[in-house]
């Protein structure tokens, strides 16, 4: 391996090691987004780099952007494909990465305008898979001058894009923990004001909550919030 070789492989590991430190991170999604372009155009000296996720809650599936490092407003719009169109479309159809030598010569990349605003030319479009192998999105890097993606490249890419798969499972796993202690903490606290106003004005279960629901409806203000009040007031 020459010296430029060893270079570039330092820098895709240290890159591995940005992104699994996110793994174990409190980073939310969007940060853990921007992360992953971000480094991944530092380590490969991209033009631009995006992320594009599948979307399963629309029917058919989409395949939305949901980061890049570029501040191009051409670039950053808010953009969605359907599968099977354009590169990325392919690529979570195909579960393969897929190599462009000029976009402006390749048939299935269909924003060639777009291209020839931004100065890009050569391109590499890689799958994110997930838990059993699923494709759960798509990492591309552009270059601004004529660039051949060596077999190393793909393979050291492919390794950032397994990182980032792990990463964005892991954070939405955290995130949905997060949502669920939150709703049962929620109820908790709901059921002990609900108990606070059947003992003092003798309500029935039912017309304890309607009370705190009517409650935070006229004040604006959550049903916890309510909830937490009447038990601050009890206690004191």
């Amino acid at each position: 391996m020459n010296r430029s070789t060893q270079h570039t492989y330092d820098h895709y590991i240290k890159a591995l090691m940005n992104i699994s430190q996110a793994i174990t991170s409190d980073l939310f999604l969007e940060d853990l987004f921007k992360l992953i372009v971000m480094v991944t155009a530092k380590v490969t000296g991209a033009e631009i780099c995006s992320l594009w996720l599948v979307d399963d809650s629309e029917s058919p599936p989409l395949v939305r952007l949901k980061a890049t490092q570029s501040f191009e407003p051409e670039y950053v719009k808010d953009r969605a494909l359907r599968l099977h169109e354009g590169v990325v479309g392919y690529v979570v159809s195909t579960q393969r990465p897929y190599v462009i030598a000029d976009v402006l010569a390749d048939d299935r990349f269909k924003e060639k305008e777009m291209a020839k605003k931004l100065g890009l030319v050569s391109m590499v479009s890689i799958p994110l898979h997930g838990k059993e192998d699923k494709v759960i999105g798509v990492l591309n890097c552009f270059t601004s001058t004529p660039h051949v993606f060596s077999e190393t490249d793909i393979n050291l890419l492919t390794a950032v894009a397994s990182q980032a798969a792990v990463a964005i499972h892991n954070t939405e796993l955290i995130i949905r923990t997060r949502v669920i202690e939150r709703e049962l903490q929620t109820r908790k606290q709901i059921e002990r004001a609900k108990e606070i106003l059947m003992m003092h004005r003798k309500m029935s279960g039912e017309e304890a909550y309607r009370w705190i629901q009517k409650r935070s409806m006229d004040t604006r203000k959550s049903m916890l919030e309510i909830s937490e009040a009447l038990i601050l007031s009890d206690e004191l």
